[in-house]
Order: structure tokens, then sequence, then C-alpha cells
């Protein structure tokens, strides 16, 4: 029996915020189609009238149904949408209510981006962890204080909710809600079609340094943000640094603060940190050779580091976003490490 999934949309709703996930649920019947022409998931959008609605970008979308007739049936995956309008959605009894009733009918309730204000507003979050774009974070957290809104990471599950970070980790959500459902083989080759180069965990951070940090305007420090993230294990001190780009320490650290909006201290160890956090998921080489790789030099250092930023230790991020072949792989790794 097909998986109903269904989106709800509103005026000036964000078109990726649908388009996204919606893609990645069609994907997996398209890439491993079942017998007999049965699909893995039914999906449809519904919307409070019949008429087409109009995204934040112009693009009308017609909808399926409306939400009046959309209770007509159970609901395997709800899909709330963000977007410039969820605020006006939020002020809506008929939205709101409507929400609240068909959670109760369904197995998991879901929202991309700032979706999550009307999962919010319609109580679903109070006491859960939860996320949205990491730029309403704050407001998320003001408007709903019941709700404990954690800024960083892409998706946070919190059964039977689900919420995601901005835009694209959409894409990410439904890669997760596909794997929980299929199995990771299904949902890595679907992003393998949609070229999404590394398929993201939940707990990774919204955006990567390079994207946190502006882009500087001069050559020089673009070159400089290169020589440090291909080379994380040597000397990316200030002087250092400075001496590459032939320009005196002050006037790179100046420079550099007042173009990428960060120290080179800060930048150096959140490109080390962004790396190590990739080794730690998708690796099964051992703490000291990641220490070493990244530029902390111990597992010490590392260790410290991580507390301090990311409020774990690197094993106890490992261990709960690797998968469990990973994490037998990487004890194996890190016992021929202590013996060597």
């Amino acid at each position: 029996m097909s998986r109903r999934v269904v989106f709800l949309v509103f005026p000036r709703f964000q078109l990726l915020d649908l388009s996204g996930p919606l893609e990645v649920f069609s994907q997996a019947d398209r890439l491993f189609p079942l017998d007999g022409g049965r699909r893995r998931y039914a999906t449809e959008v519904v919307a409070a009238s019949a008429d087409p609605v109009v995204a934040s970008d112009g693009l009308a979308v017609v909808p399926h149904r409306t939400v009046a007739s959309a209770v007509s049936s159970p609901i395997d995956t709800l899909v709330v949408v963000g977007g410039m309008g969820v605020r006006d959605a939020c002020d809506s009894p008929e939205y709101v209510d409507w929400v609240q009733a068909m959670a109760g009918r369904a197995r998991r309730v879901t929202s991309v981006c700032s979706g999550a204000f009307l999962l919010a507003a319609a109580g679903l979050l109070d006491g859960r962890r939860a996320v949205t774009h990491w730029q309403s974070c704050d407001e998320l957290a003001a408007r709903f204080p019941e709700v404990r809104v954690e800024a960083d990471p892409i998706f946070v599950r919190d059964d039977p909710i689900w919420t995601s970070a901005g835009v694209t980790a959409g894409v990410d959500l439904a890669l997760a809600l596909v794997e929980d459902d299929h199995g990771a083989e299904l949902a890595r080759a679907i992003a393998k079609q949609l070229v999404v180069f590394v398929q993201r965990p939940g707990g990774q951070a919204q955006f990567s340094t390079q994207l946190a940090a502006q882009r500087p305007g001069r050559d020089a420090l673009r070159e400089a943000q290169t020589w440090i993230a291909d080379h994380l294990d040597e000397d990316l001190s200030l002087p250092a640094l400075a001496r590459r780009a032939a320009l005196s320490e002050r006037h790179f650290s100046r420079v550099f603060r007042a173009e990428t909006g960060m120290t080179v201290a800060a930048y150096v160890e959140a490109a080390r940190i962004e790396a190590a956090r990739r080794l730690l998921e998708s690796t099964h080489d051992g703490l000291d050779r990641i220490a070493r790789t990244c530029g902390f030099g111990t597992v010490e250092t590392m260790h410290r580091t991580f507390n301090r930023t990311v409020r774990v230790t690197p094993g106890e991020y490992r261990r709960h976003f690797s998968s469990r072949k990973q994490t037998r792989q990487t004890k194996q790794s890190e016992q021929t490490e202590q013996t060597e």
C-alpha cells in the first residue's frame, strides 16, 4: 500500500520547500518501481481552496484538493512547507486547526524551513526539539517559548515530529524519511540521481564555514580561504597566512575580519571542525588520524575544541551520526591504531 504524503501550501509559500521534497518522493518510485505498478508514495498538494496558490517567486501551483476534502483518508506523512506567507497562515484558524487535526491522523508530521512556525502555532512542537531556517530560530524561540529550538542542525527528529532548516534542507529531510521507510540504499540512489553531492545527516551544521563567512572581495583573501580548506594540517597561524597573502599581519587580520565577518583564528577553527565532522560522519578513520588530518594535532586538542564549540566529544558526535556498520569499522580502526 502506498504511503500517502500530503503537502500543505498557502499563499506566498517557498516553492523549493515543496518541489525539493516532492521530487525526492517521486524519484523513489521512478528509480525502484514496485511490482504491479504499485507506488511507494502517493503525493498530493492541498490548500485552503482549489484555486491556484501563488508562491513567493510568483509561480502558481494548482493543489490536488482542498484542506476540507483532504480528511477523507489517513495520512502517512504530513509536510508543512515554509515561506514568506507562513506568518499569515499562523494567524488563520483554518490552517492552524487543520494542521492540528490532521496531525492526529498522520503517522508523522514534518515541516520544511519556516513551516515549523505553523506546527508551533498548532501546539505540535511544545516541549519538543525543533529547527527552522537559521535566520528565524530566534523568532521561533521568542514566539513559542515552549519549543526547544536548536539553531544548528539540518533537521531534527523528535518522534513523530520532524523539522528541517532552510529551503534545501527539505531535500535532506525527505531523503532521511525515505531512508527511514525503505533503507539507505534507496536514499543514496535518489541523492545520486538528484546530484546531491552529500546526503547530510540531521546534526550537520546548516551552513559551511565558507557559507557562514561573508565572501571577501579581495583575491588574496579568497585564495587564503582556499588554502585553509586544502591545507588544514599545516601552519594556519596569522603570521603564516599573512605571509602567503603578502600582507602585514596587522593588515591581513584587519581586512580578513572586515570582509569575512570572522577573525582568522575563528575561521580556521571552524574549518577544522567542519572537516572533522565530515570525517566522523562519513569515514571509519580513527580519532587520532582525524585529529592530525584536520590540523588539531592531538585527540586531546580536538576533544577540547569539540566540547567547547559542538558541545559533545568527537566520539559522541560519531556515535550519534554514523551508521552502526561504520561504528563497528571505526572501533576496529582505532584498535589497530592503538597497536601500531
